[in-house]
């Protein structure tokens, strides 16, 4: 119904940076809140960045100045440009999306990507 596709990880040297996208795409009637977080190895899913239909961010406190969360409303895209990355980014990056969405009637619900690996080597 919604499918969120991530794309842009991969393996990088400490103090190296990646973009990471994110595409909405399905029977959506507008999108809300989008955002991203990351999960390490045998650790809970944390919060990394969101960002507000008007554009407004927050962004977790150990990526404030490195990371910066944008969106594209009219491609359905947000996007996570990560600078300065440290061996302690290393997880997998999910986006999510608050998304309106039409069912027998519209609804609102938050939909999911299947996440991105990001590797960072010290």
């Amino acid at each position: 119904q919604v499918q969120l596709v991530e794309s842009g990880g991969g393996l990088v040297q400490a103090g190296g940076s990646l973009r990471l996208s994110c595409v909405a795409s399905g029977r959506i009637l507008s999108i809300n809140t989008m955002g991203w977080y990351r999960q390490a190895p045998g650790k809970q899913r944390d919060l990394v960045a969101t960002i507000t239909k008007l554009n407004n961010t927050l962004y977790a406190d150990s990526v404030k100045g490195r990371f910066t969360i944008s969106r594209h409303n009219d491609t359905n895209t947000v996007y996570l440009e990560m600078n300065s990355l440290k061996a302690d980014d290393t997880a997998v990056y999910y986006c999510n999306a608050d998304v309106r969405t039409m069912g027998v009637i519209p609804y609102d619900a938050r939909f999911w990507g299947q996440g991105t690996q990001v590797t960072v080597s010290s």
